[in-house]
């Protein structure tokens, strides 16, 4: 049962990652403009690597490669995408502020489950390919 429950988190994690890298490509220049408008700092240099590792690390994920490593990076791809995205502290033309505190909490609940993931003692026998 436990394999199962953590397989499962690990495939719903990965997608929580592969899907919105996926979705920002369609729309790269309304997320520049999402990030510019929230003051990031090289947001065409970042917007790159940000879709990169969510592609890559999401799949990770999914497939079970790596997953301590994915799982530490997608949690400080999170924190950063948290603070500096869903600042609900600050105000923003067209934002609504309540919907920016509802995505940060829910973002600490997604970095929780990667920190768990990450941790985790017997997480290589849920692995479809051992590191050699």
């Amino acid at each position: 049962m436990e394999k199962a429950f953590i397989t499962i988190g690990r495939v719903l994690l990965g997608g929580y990652f592969l899907f919105p890298g996926i979705s920002k490509i369609p729309t790269y220049s309304l997320t520049i403009e999402y990030m510019t408008l929230h003051s990031i700092p090289f947001a065409s240099t970042l917007l790159p690597i940000t879709i990169i590792i969510q592609l890559t690390l999401g799949s990770t994920l999914i497939i079970g490669y790596r997953i301590k490593e994915s799982a530490l990076v997608l949690a400080a791809l999170t924190i950063l995408i948290n603070i500096g995205m869903h600042d609900f502290w600050n105000d923003y033309p067209n934002t609504d502020a309540g919907h920016e505190l509802q995505n940060f909490f829910k973002n600490l609940g997604i970095f929780a489950g990667l920190l768990a993931l990450s941790a985790s003692n017997n997480i290589s026998q849920w692995r479809l390919f051992k590191r050699s």
